[in-house]
């Protein structure tokens, strides 16, 4: 039995890695994976939740460059660790003042402080020695959002939220629904009507007015967006969990298993779980892409993820204006980021369906 279910993941391996698209979707997948862990020290813009605010550039299209003078902080500021700045970046320890341009006059710079793009104010800095300013030049890949913070930074820490999202939001959906799946369709009788009522309840109800409801109740923030999206999307998987089980408590190893005297906790755990795997996996990626747009929406909708954190939905409500406006890339940047890593996921779902052919049997 062993050696026949490690046969049948190694063909689907191979299957599944034949699948141009599939493949398609891992490398996307991966490559976000390794862009969310890495964030803070591949982003322009290291400070924590890529929030460093500069007004005065807010709006710029993409390729935009600047220069700046840095004005270290009166306080000082701690130089995070490694992990510190891993998970939550490393605080600016200066400020960034733009400016038109600037000429050195004995031991102070004479700059133009870029208020607008034909308006500047002057002001004068001392450099002489023991003076710990810099002059630098920065350029914004895609522009800067509202605020001027730097979209391509905001986008890189964004992709945390999309994954972190999916990944809980799967974990609690899968555990919900395969142990409904499992009790309902291996019990059966009054146990299987009661589960499917419930989960017929659940079904009735939209799954945005569901969140919503959620939400309300746990209030609005990282942890109870992921809760609320995962308390949502466990009803197809208890389903499909279900139907596959009624088929599999009939087989005779099944059978053979309760006359041996096991207990159901075991049959169902040791012998049916397993050939359920299939099915579930292919339900994992599937609600993995539905928790990245649930998230998204909300947080489109303010009931999400919660300022200054970056979200891409937040960020396509924060910015969805300048469509009409001459800079539209500031709301379309998230929005493909969003269709890139939901067509990632939708693909992968697609290619694990095929290589672990359970086409047509929910």
């Amino acid at each position: 039995m062993q050696h026949e279910s490690s046969t049948f993941f190694s063909n689907a391996r191979k299957r599944l890695l034949k699948n141009k698209g599939a493949f398609a979707g891992v490398v996307i997948i991966a490559c976000a994976l390794v862009l969310s862990v890495i964030a803070y020290y591949v982003s322009p813009d290291h400070s924590p939740n890529a929030n460093r605010m500069i007004v005065e550039i807010g709006g710029q299209k993409p390729g935009f460059v600047m220069d700046f003078v840095v004005v270290p902080k009166e306080k000082k500021v701690a130089r995070a660790g490694f992990f510190n700045r891993l998970l939550n970046g490393q605080e600016d320890d200066a400020y960034y003042i733009p400016i038109h341009s600037y000429q050195r006059v004995g031991d102070s710079i004479i700059t133009s402080k870029y208020v607008d793009e034909n308006i500047g104010e002057r002001l004068a800095f001392f450099a002489g020695s023991g003076a710990d300013l810099k002059i630098v030049q920065k350029k914004f890949w895609l522009g800067t959002d509202k605020f001027g913070r730097d979209i391509l930074s905001r986008l890189i820490v964004g992709v945390r939220v999309s994954l972190a999202v999916g990944l809980i939001a799967v974990f609690i959906s899968l555990t919900i629904g395969i142990i409904l799946g499992l009790v309902a369709g291996y019990f059966g009788g009054r146990t299987d009507n009661m589960v499917m009522w419930f989960i017929n309840v659940i079904w009735s109800i939209p799954t945005l007015l569901l969140v919503f409801a959620i939400t309300l109740v746990l209030g609005k923030g990282f942890w109870q967006v992921f809760i609320a999206v995962g308390l949502t999307l466990w009803v197809n998987t208890a389903r499909i969990i279900r139907t596959q089980v009624l088929s599999l408590r009939e087989l005779q190893y099944i059978e053979a298993a309760r006359a041996l005297g096991y207990t159901n906790a075991r049959i169902l755990i040791h012998h049916i779980l397993p050939n359920v795997t299939g099915p579930v996996m292919v339900m994992a990626a599937s609600n993995f892409a539905t928790a990245i747009v649930v998230e998204a929406g909300l947080s489109f909708l303010g009931v999400g993820i919660q300022p200054p954190q970056p979200s891409w939905g937040l960020m396509i409500k924060e910015n969805y204006n300048f469509i009409i406006t001459n800079n539209p890339l500031l709301a379309i940047a998230p929005g493909v980021c969003i269709m890139l890593l939901v067509l990632a996921f939708n693909l992968l779902g697609n290619g694990l369906r095929d290589a672990v052919d359970v086409k047509g049997k929910a």
